[in-house]
């Protein structure tokens, strides 16, 4: 049994597509807040200038992350405000 034909799925595709790039352009092509790229712990040692080590410390202590499978991400910014906080108590 089919819902929807082929024909008309396909216009839905193209206009959700045609609404979307005409929204991406109309706030100059920058990426919203929310799609902010995750730094691997890695690109976050480096950024900081600390050892993997030391990051995994912190991460006890509280720093912010994200678990995708078996790896860990974290947002700079989520990151950078809990550093912020950390020394403003």
């Amino acid at each position: 049994m089919q819902i929807i034909n082929q024909e008309a799925f396909s216009l839905c595709i193209r206009q959700a597509v045609r609404a979307e790039l005409q929204e991406y352009f109309k706030t100059g092509g920058s990426q919203p807040l929310d799609s902010e790229k995750l730094l691997s712990k890695q690109e976050l040692a480096a950024e900081l200038g600390v050892s993997l080590v030391t990051l995994t410390d912190w991460m006890k202590k509280g720093l912010p992350y994200l678990r995708l499978h078996k790896r860990v991400y974290f947002k700079k910014s989520e990151v950078l405000n809990a550093m912020q906080q950390t020394i403003n108590e």
